[in-house]
C-alpha cells in the first residue's frame, strides 16, 4: 500500500520511555531506550505590567494573552506528532498524512538517509559504511565494494563491484564476495552459539546452491568442511562464529561464515552476519572476514582501526 506506515522507531506505549522497531508490516522484539530531546534555554521575555491608569484589558494583558496562545499552539503540535505514531488502540502506528518532518513522525531524531547527527552517526549514503539502523551497527565496505541497491535482495547487503555469470546458470549474476546482515525470527536459536550452528547451512545454501530468486547457481553444494567455531568479540560484545569450505558441482567453490553477536542498543537483541567469499584467485582474501569483523561498530561510535568511515583493502 503507498500509505503505509515506513520501518522504523516508534514510541512504545507498553514501555513509557522506550521505542519499539515496526518492520513496515509488523512490530519486532527490538527495542531501545527514547533519546532525551533536546531543550532549548529561551530566556524569560519580562512582561510589561500595566501603565498607571491602565485596566486589565491595557497592553499588559495583550502581551500575557499573546504568550499564553503560544504556548497552546506549540503544545498541540507536540501533542499531534506524539499521536502520529500509533493507533488508537496502541499496537501498531498508523499512516497519516502530516506535514511534520520525517523524523517528528518517526520519533527518531533521523530518519534513514537524513545528514549525520551531531551524535556521529553515520549517513546512509555513505558509500564507505553499511549501516544497519534496525540492529544498531556499522561495517566498514571494503575497496571495490558496494552497497547493493537491488530490490530482489531481501537482506542489508554489500558486495564486490564486479559480478558474473554463475556457473551453471546463464541468466543469473553471481558476485566474488558478499556480506550481509539479518535479524533472527522467533523460531532462530536464543544463543549466539546455537544460532551460528543454525545459520551456517542456510546461509552456504543461499550463496552457493540456490539464489533469492530460486535460480541455481554453482552446480550446487557438493559437499562441506568446517574450518572453525569459536567465540569472538564483536563491537564489545561476546559473539560465536562458524566457518565452512563448501565444495559446489560448477566453479571454484566458497567460504561461507556465520557471525552472531548481541546488538549494542536497545534488547541487545541477536544479530547475524553472513559472508560468502569464492574461492580461487578471483575471491577476495579469507583474512578479509576477520578484518570486517573487526570494524563492525554500534551506530555513533566514532573509533575507526578499520572501522566507521574508513576503507578497508581485499
Amino acid at each position: 500500500m503507498s500509505n503505509a506506515t515506513p520501518p522504523g522507531w516508534y514510541p512504545d506505549t507498553a514501555a513509557p520511555g522506550s521505542e519499539r522497531w515496526w518492520d513496515g508490516s509488523a512490530w519486532t522484539a527490538h527495542t531501545r531506550p527514547y533519546p532525551a530531546a533536546k531543550q532549548q534555554s529561551v530566556p524569560a521575555r519580562p512582561v510589561p505590567t500595566a501603565a498607571p491608569g491602565q485596566g486589565s484589558g491595557g497592553g499588559g494583558g495583550r502581551v500575557v494573552a499573546l504568550v499564553v496562545a503560544g504556548a497552546l499552539v506549540v503544545g498541540a503540535a507536540v501533542t499531534g506528532a506524539v499521536l502520529l505514531g500509533r493507533d488508537d488502540d496502541g499496537t501498531r502506528p498508523q499512516a497519516r498524512r502530516s506535514s511534520a518532518p520525517s523524523h517528528a513522525r518517526t520519533g527518531t531524531g533521523a530518519a534513514p538517509g537524513d545528514s549525520p547527527s551531531p551524535d556521529g552517526s553515520p549517513d546512509d549514503s555513505d558509500p564507505t559504511v553499511l549501516v544497519d539502523q534496525l540492529n544498531g551497527i556499522t561495517l566498514p565496505i571494503p575497496d571495490g565494494w558496494e552497497k547493493s541497491d537491488s530490490t530482489v535482495d531481501e537482506l542489508l547487503t554489500m558486495r564486490t563491484a564486479d559480478s558474473y555469470s554463475c556457473p551453471g546458470s546463464s541468466s543469473a549474476f553471481c558476485y566474488h564476495g558478499t556480506v550481509t546482515t539479518r535479524t533472527p525470527n522467533g523460531a532462530d536459536a536464543t544463543s549466539a552459539e546455537k544460532l551460528a550452528e543454525q545459520d551456517i547451512e542456510a546461509a552456504a545454501k543461499r550463496a552457493y546452491d540456490e539464489n533469492t530468486v530460486g535460480e541455481r547457481i554453482h552446480g550446487g553444494i557438493t559437499s562441506h568442511t568446517q574450518l572453525a567455531a569459536a567465540s569472538v568479540s564483536v563491537a564489545g560484545r561476546t559473539g560465536y562464529l562458524v566457518r565452512w569450505r563448501v565444495a559446489t558441482g560448477k566453479g571454484p567453490g566458497g567460504y561461507v561464515q556465520s557471525l552472531v553477536f548481541p546488538s549494542a542498543v536497545g534488547s541487545e537483541s541477536l544479530v547475524v552476519v553472513r559472508y560468502a567469499f569464492d574461492a580461487g584467485p578471483d575471491g577476495p582474501p579469507l583474512s578479509l572476514m576477520d578484518t570486517l569483523t573487526k570494524g563492525i561498530r554500534p551506530i555513533g561510535d566514532s573509533g575507526t582501526s578499520g572501522g566507521v568511515g574508513s576503507s578497508v583493502a581485499p
